[in-house]
């Protein structure tokens, strides 16, 4: 089964009932857990333990039978930092690299697909990176 990496904005849509996006993104969340082998890493981990208190509130979040933990490659946080570098000589202002620069590059170097609603970001610096994104039509049609 193909995997299938889910940004954490996604996620927080759901947990949060997000009024824009919350149907989007419970919406492909449902047809991609059919479909894809579902994965976070660590920073989507972190991002989303933001709004819990207790790391079990998280765990019960992200349940391991429908989703699965995956650590961030070397080669992915290589290519994190040369996709913060080239962020940094376009004028980006942040000092140290983007958590979708670690998300991205963990999908680009696994193979994976991305699921995210924010897909602006990935198009930039992961050209060649598939997206499952609000405008981005499902693999077979």
């Amino acid at each position: 089964m193909t995997a299938l990496m889910i940004d954490s904005n996604v996620l927080l849509d759901v947990m949060t009932e997000d009024p824009r996006w919350f149907a989007w993104s419970a919406h492909a969340l449902e047809q991609a857990a059919d479909r894809f082998r579902l994965v976070i890493n660590p920073v989507v981990y972190a991002e989303v333990s933001v709004r819990y208190t207790r790391i079990e509130d998280v765990d019960a979040a992200l349940p391991r039978a429908m989703i699965d933990r995956e650590p961030i490659p070397f080669e992915a946080a290589f290519l994190a930092g040369k996709c913060f570098l080239t962020y940094r000589r376009r004028g980006g202002t942040k000092l140290s690299p983007l958590s979708d620069f670690f998300i991205g590059a963990h999908a680009a170097v696994a193979g994976y697909q991305l699921m995210t609603r924010d897909a602006a970001r990935y198009r930039t610096y992961f050209p060649n990176l598939s997206l499952l994104a609000p405008e981005e039509p499902w693999p077979g049609g």
